[in-house]
């Protein structure tokens, strides 16, 4: 049937598919990227033609065009989390294994598409990431078999997995036989053994993780198809968040080309507060461009030919005319609800075919008689009404299989329902509900038996197919709309639905195999949580594991909301006897429960949990997973100092050392140190790296508990920070490495780089933790380490040029690892060093422009807000909207004032002393230096807090040039101070800093009148910049020493060094400097 009163409609999504693929095709990388944030969503009542219009607009076009339609479909019914995103990845990977490759090789006999992703995979991700993905995407197996997982993993299981029409498949057979141990009521603990540590990703950075590896195999599939990829997803609004969340993550990516993605929801369905609204309103925000489709009721000039070619008549025809009148005005022109009741005329033979005539006809006034329910269901349960009587019964157990479902299950549960089962099933209907007719007096007093044969079966699915109910292709089934399978479900009797679904649930639960049921999983123990209330104590303890394992794949999945449900749902199950006897179960429940409530943000049900597990007498070492949750949601809440305490006693409860949370003093960070160095003794970093691992649960949580100890510390009170990295370095070598070793030397190298002034023992140090990283399990912490060794650390012994690319590779590692904070820190720390290097201030302000959107799409507010200064600052040098830029950088040290956020203010006073030394305004940045205040020590061992305290000096010896008596006296003290600083850094090898100590030099000269020594020096600086790449301190070392031949009043050496200096900030880009220098040489600006 065609889909009319859509055409404008259909070709908007055909016209937006042509920009899509004309991207594609073009050569302009910009272009393709400009896709970014774009999307299509369809909204409208149910039954008014939203997913027909997608599937008539781009489904049916695709074949035909070169491109790729993959759809999935949510369900309101089942809590199975990424479901409809999981299903139409299958169909995709389906297409590409299948369909693409029958046409798709390449000439010359080159490998197929799949294989090209194949080896994409194969090379860029490893095996974490890979098994990852095979959860998540069970339906993509075949893309995602790379050469190793193919020499551990059989693929040779059965399609029987997919019994439920569910598109899963079974997991290795080490997560399969954890299905078994559910199936014998054993009571063992799924996904673990009882009180281990998991070192798994279980938060934050596990979304985060997910969604970074999704996009990623996005990438490799779109960049090797030729047309352009379509990703539908239908009824939104009954989605889970997990599905919303990486949909936002895949339509904010940059990186994916040629990938539209496309939804559909029901509007009345979708209130302001909805998940659903939320998330458009945030992407909106974004400026991601959204084109939104409305679409609702036909008018009765739309009607008229839906009817007129249903009955295969001419639209021209007055009786058909005055009939589709007649049904406009009783369906209100709703397209579904106009068929159906085009169906129930039929049914109750109101429309009939003349075979004399050889056409339909119909008696207007019994039509236009015939009553008509606001509910389209209620016409559906009449139809149903008449159908066969075992067919009504398939409905029923079809309806409580999903809106897609497979012949053998529901054939499989046929097998297994008796007949008295169903009768007391089945909806009585009230003597007031005329609308729904009554049910066959032979249904209801059928024999108890289940007598039913095969052949029966199949003639009742056939009877679903010829009456409109149903798809059916081979084993694969789906109900044709939504509203049929209500109407199913209608059938049910509302007293009994829990049961009968529970029923169904039991009866799978005994019929599949283990690899079935773990594919199948969220589906049975949501039907059976349906009938937990009428169970045996048994039954609820094997309800309770089963609910578990569900909560432990969502969260597997990241999925957290869907897995808080399945862990509330098991401890239900368990009630007041779950911490009775063997209480594993209830403490995993509660334990991963409050870990999902944390990352929802159920903070009260979260703390509930906590509280329930702490108040137990079980051992310390148990009650580590929601200790340490309680630690990490004090810390996020604000409440350092309660995480701090929560964090030492439960250190002591383990009976570990933890410091007194209070200042410490140098004694006692000194005589820490002095331990820690008689551990150390003379190991290398390679001695370290090859240190046994640690196998000691009790030291493995003592060393995460430190982990967050450290971070919180930090904020409140950071004299105890080294006591706390020392314990850290202290375990790691005494008892074994773990993944917090790497944070432990990383620290402890940045305390010897900065506290201790020790910087060529730090690298050693820096490079330890880097060589464990290098060890297997050892990741974790892959962003966290490379900020602070490359933050910290290398630059004062290494070329700052050589911090640019590992802080890059640190960005990347945070997003592979889930660690979104660490990794947008590293993109902050390599922006900043951009511009420390004297990197083009244009392409600075490209990078700058292009990072701020990620660090806001990746919610990391601090480091965006520790960016904008750097921004402003660019735009400001390169003469672009300096005044608004003044504002914002005067709004921004007002804020971090308020808040007590010294790191905003670190850079905030930085980059405009670089601007005030830079045009030479020595008052301004004298005044600035004073009220600043110490930053080395707000920002240690930083390559910022180095620039700064050059910036400082220089400021310092020209203040004192200018001024006299005891007012110089003070100043010339201060200068020598910061310029002792820089000589110690330069004698201990800090090559970064040798150009600034020339200059520092050559101005200390002029100040003491050494003109030889000046002269030497300013062609020192010069020299040493511009053979280093600092291209804008070489411009201050000409502009400087410019200004010292001038006042010796040597005009040609003046005019000189004034020219060079011009040149390099032309080439820096600093328009804004060039006009003032313009102006010193009388140069009109071209």
């Amino acid at each position: 049937m065609q889909l009319h009163g859509r055409d404008d409609d259909i070709k908007l999504l055909r016209r937006k598919l042509r920009e899509l693929t004309k991207k594609k095709d073009g050569d302009d990388e910009d272009a393709i990227k400009s896709h970014v944030g774009e999307m299509i969503l369809v909204s409208g009542t149910s039954g008014t033609g939203k997913s027909a219009l997608i599937q008539k607009g781009l489904g049916d076009h695709a074949a035909s065009h070169g491109y790729i339609f993959a759809s999935g479909k949510l369900e309101d019914k089942f809590h199975r989390p990424l479901s409809a995103f999981s299903d139409a990845m299958t169909c995709l990977a389906k297409y590409i294994t299948v369909e693409h490759n029958k046409m798709g090789k390449l000439s010359l006999g080159g490998p197929s598409i799949s294989t090209l992703i194949r080896n994409k995979i194969q090379n860029e991700f490893d095996e974490e990431d890979v098994d990852q993905l095979r959860r998540v995407l069970p339906g993509c197996k075949e893309l995602l078999e790379t050469r190793r997982h193919s020499l551990c993993y059989q693929s040779s299981q059965s399609d029987a997995s997919e019994l439920l029409g569910t598109r899963r498949h079974s997991l290795p057979s080490s997560q399969a036989g954890a299905a078994v141990l559910i199936r014998s009521g054993s009571g063992s603990k799924l996904g673990g053994v009882k009180g281990r540590v998991s070192l798994t990703l279980a938060g934050r950075e596990s979304i985060a993780q997910m969604h970074y590896a999704v996009r990623r195999f996005l990438k490799i599939v779109c960049s090797q198809l030729k047309g352009a990829v379509v990703l539908f997803i239908d009824d939104l609004q009954w989605s889970d968040t997990a599905t919303l969340d990486l949909l936002k993550s895949i339509v904010l990516d940059g990186e994916i080309p040629s990938l539209l993605i496309v939804g559909a929801y029901r509007e009345d369905e979708v209130p302001d507060h909805h998940p659903l609204a939320f998330n458009i309103r945030e992407l909106e925000q974004t400026n991601v461009a959204i084109t939104k489709i409305r679409i609702g009721n036909l008018s009765v000039d739309y009607a008229i030919p839906i009817v007129a070619e249903a009955l295969g008549m001419d639209d021209d025809d007055s009786k058909v005319k005055s009939l589709a009148e007649t049904i406009h005005r009783k369906t209100e022109g709703n397209p579904f609800f106009i068929v159906m009741f085009l169906m129930s005329l039929y049914d109750e033979k109101l429309l009939e075919y003349n075979f004399g005539a050889m056409k339909w006809t119909w008696d207007d006034d019994a039509v236009n008689s015939k009553i008509v329910t606001e509910n389209v269901v209620s016409v559906l349960v009449n139809k149903m009404g008449r159908l066969q009587e075992e067919t009504q019964r398939m409905l029923m157990v079809a309806s409580c299989l999903g809106s897609n479902f497979r012949k053998s299950a529901l054939v499989e549960v046929m097998k297994n329902i008796s007949q008295a089962e169903m009768r007391s099933s089945m909806r009585k209907v009230p003597s007031t509900a005329a609308t729904i007719r009554s049910f066959p007096e032979s249904l209801l007093s059928l024999d108890l038996s289940n007598s039913c044969t095969e052949e029966e079966y199949a003639s009742s699915i056939e009877e679903f197919e010829e009456e409109g109910l149903c798809e059916v292709d081979d084993e694969e089934c789906r109900f044709m709309h939504d509203e049929i399978q209500s109407a199913a479900f209608e059938l049910i009797s509302p007293e009994q639905r829990d049961s009968f679904r529970g029923r169904i649930g039991s009866i799978l639960l005994r019929s599949l195999s283990p690899e079935e049921l773990e594919a199948s999983l969220f589906e049975v123990v949501g039907l059976l949580n349906c009938a937990a209330t009428n169970i045996t104590d048994e039954e609820r303890d094997e309800l309770a594991e089963l609910n578990l394992k569900a909560g432990i794949k969502a969260s597997e999945n990241a999925a957290f909301d869907t897995a808080k449900v399945y862990f509330k749902a098991g401890r239900e199950a368990l009630g007041s006897r779950g911490w009775e006897g063997d209480y594993s179960t209830m403490l995993d429940l509660c334990s991963d429960g409050a870990n999902a409530c944390f990352v929802t943000g159920d903070i009260d049900t979260m703390n509930e949990l906590i509280d329930e597990v702490l108040s137990k007498d079980i051992d310390t070492k148990e009650k580590y997973r929601v200790s340490e949750i309680k630690v990490k949601s004090l810390l996020i809440a604000g409440k350092a100092n309660e995480s701090i305490n929560a964090a030492l006693d439960f250190r002591r409860q383990l009976g570990l050392p933890a410091p007194q949370k209070k200042a410490a003093s140098k004694f006692t960070i000194i005589r820490e140190y002095i331990r820690v160095k008689k551990l150390l003794k003379d190991k290398t970093a390679e001695d370290i790296a090859n240190l046994p691992e640690l196998d000691d649960e009790l030291y493995e949580m003592g060393q995460r508990m430190n982990e967050h100890l450290a971070t919180s510390v930090y904020r409140v009170e950071p004299t105890m920070l080294p006591l706390v990295i020392f314990s850290m370095v202290t375990t790691s070598l005494k008892h074994g490495l773990s993944p917090s070793s790497t944070v432990a030397f990383a620290a402890l190298a940045l305390l010897l780089c900065g506290r201790f002034g020790k910087p060529h023992e730090g690298r050693e140090m820096a490079k330890a933790a880097e060589l464990i990283l290098e060890r297997p399990g050892m990741r974790r912490s892959t962003s966290n380490t490379i900020f602070v060794t490359h933050t910290f650390c290398y630059h004062w012994t290494s070329p700052l040029q050589d911090n640019i690319a590992p802080l890059l590779k640190g960005y990347q590692a945070g997003l592979e690892f889930g660690d979104n904070a660490f990794a947008c820190w590293c993109l902050l720390g390599r922006c900043y060093r951009l511009f420390f290097i004297g990197r083009s201030l244009y392409s600075i302000q490209k990078e700058l422009e292009a990072t701020i959107p990620v660090l806001a799409q990746l919610k990391q507010d601090d480091s965006k807000l520790n960016i904008v200064p750097l921004l402003m600052t660019v735009k400001k040098l390169r003469g672009i909207d300096a005044e608004a830029g003044d504002k914002i950088l005067d709004s921004l040290l007002a804020t971090a004032a308020h808040n007590g956020d010294f790191l905003l203010s670190s850079y905030v006073n930085l980059m405009k002393l670089e601007v005030f030394v830079l045009f030479q305004e020595w008052e301004e940045a004298l005044e600035l230096v004073r009220k600043a205040g110490n930053i080395r020590q707000l920002s240690p061992s930083t390559a910022t807090s180095v620039r700064y305290t050059f910036l400082e000096a220089l400021t310092y010896l020209k203040a004192a040039q200018s001024s006299s008596g005891w007012k110089k006296r003070q100043i010339k003290k201060c200068a020598h101070k910061t310029m002792r600083l820089i000589q110690g850094w330069a004698k201990n090898g800090n090559v970064n800093v040798v150009h600034y100590l020339y200059i520092l030099e050559a101005e200390l000269a002029v100040l003491h009148r050494k003109k030889k020594k000046a002269k030497e020096s300013f062609n020192a600086a010069i020299a040493t910049s511009s053979r280093n790449g600092f291209l804008h301190d070489r411009a201050l070392a000409h502009e400087l020493a410019s200004a010292y031949f001038k006042a010796q009043r040597d005009e040609y050496w003046g005019n000189y060094h004034v020219e060079c200096s011009r040149a390099c900030y032309q080439e820096w880009g600093c328009s804004k400097k060039v006009e003032q220098l313009n102006v010193q040489l009388n140069v009109t600006r071209c």
